[in-house]
């Protein structure tokens, strides 16, 4: 496969820098789960939810 040391070093360094990359997309996807997982965004679905269901309560009284 490899015809020479050159190519091996080559090859082994180019895999140690993917290695690098990957480790780094892995620490931003951790970050990003933290901060899906934050009060404050689950705060907001709530008051998202809560918005809507209130909206279609007073639709409704309006209707009747």
């Amino acid at each position: 496969m490899y015809k020479n040391l050159d190519e091996v070093e080559y090859h082994l360094k180019r895999l140690k820098l993917e290695r690098e990359i990957a480790l780094e997309e892995i620490k931003g996807l951790k970050h990003d789960v933290k901060e899906d997982l934050s009060p404050y965004n689950w705060l907001s679905t709530l008051l998202s939810g809560v918005k809507k269901f209130g909206f279609l309560y007073l639709a409704k009284k309006i209707v009747k």
